[in-house]
């Protein structure tokens, strides 16, 4: 009954659900139990990397059949408790972003850690799991900059979630962004932008290039910027490809300002918009972006 020990059934429907890729709220919610007692069955009584109603039960009994050791003093037990079922609860939530669950539960408990962090060997012991799961969760991590290893005694290391952990993990989404917006032109070039896939590009290359500009805190405060406005007038003005020398002496200044203003506008290419930097061999020129209008738009206007 809700409320009281697993039963050899509750078990079997926790397996099945969760190799149906059910969580764990939505398990607990329908067999009546809190989510922290579905995420502390499986941490407690599942094999790594899986969760076996046979092995769970016997697990379970064996736990039950086991003289009990002495107690720690009863605030710590609790303290620990909790800290252990935060950790399972957080992981799953976590989880629900995409994260894979082992490799959510391996985060939770680094966050949880203290400043020196933790070893293989701790989160082996903390989540018993085995130490392939903690080896392939730590290589996740760090592939997302989240985790960053310590030498420890020995030939050990020490994972840790430093101070800077959020600002790396900011600078990596922004850099991925503005790959996947500078990917976008490179697609539309080969599929045309008259193209269905062109234009589903043109419209995700707009989304990522102003995601990424926006995290990167790019401002129309900052000189560059201005100077690229600077150059973007001025080759309206023109109406013709002028080479960055050119630029810079119809606007009076160093050769390298003018280039600095170019590699602005072709690293945040919103800055131009609706227009677009074309390099015609050493020459530049402002172009319309085709992305802005549709096929039936474009043929309307040139008739």
């Amino acid at each position: 009954m809700p409320g009281g020990r697993l039963t050899q059934e509750d078990r079997r429907q926790i397996a099945v659900w969760l190799a149906d890729g059910i969580g764990y709220a939505e398990i607990g919610r329908r067999l009546g139990r809190p989510t922290s007692t579905i995420s502390r069955e499986v941490a407690r009584n599942g094999v790594p990397g899986d969760y076996l109603a046979e092995h769970a039960q016997q697990a379970a009994g064996d736990r039950a059949r086991r003289r009990k050791p002495t107690r720690p003093p009863e605030s710590t037990a609790t303290e620990s408790d909790a800290a252990g079922e935060f950790v399972e609860e957080f992981a799953v939530l976590l989880a629900a972003t995409g994260l894979p669950r082992m490799t959510a539960r391996v985060f939770g408990c680094l966050l949880t850690a203290d400043a020196t962090g933790l070893t293989a060997a701790d989160l082996v012991g903390r989540l018993h799991v085995s130490p392939a799961s903690v080896s392939k969760s730590i290589a996740y991590l760090e592939a997302m900059d989240l985790v960053v290893r310590r030498p420890d005694a020995g030939r050990r290391e020490r994972y840790v979630i430093d101070d800077d952990v959020w600002l790396r993990a900011w600078q990596t989404d922004t850099s991925a962004h503005g790959d996947i917006a500078t990917a976008t032109r490179r697609g539309i070039e080969i599929f045309g932008a008259d193209s269905t896939a062109g234009r589903r590009l043109g419209q995700m290359g707009q989304f990522f290039g102003r995601l990424s500009e926006h995290m990167s805190g790019s401002t129309l405060a900052e000189p560059v910027v201005y100077d690229a406005l600077t150059v973007l007038a001025a080759l309206m003005y023109a109406a013709r490809p002028l080479t960055p020398a050119e630029l810079a002496a119809a606007l009076g200044w160093p050769p390298n300002r003018a280039t600095a203003a170019l590699d602005a506008i072709d690293g945040q290419p919103a800055i131009a918009d609706p227009f677009a930097l074309q390099a015609i061999g050493a020459t530049y020129a402002l172009v319309p972006r085709l992305d802005r209008l549709t096929s039936a738009q474009r043929e309307a206007l040139a008739s």
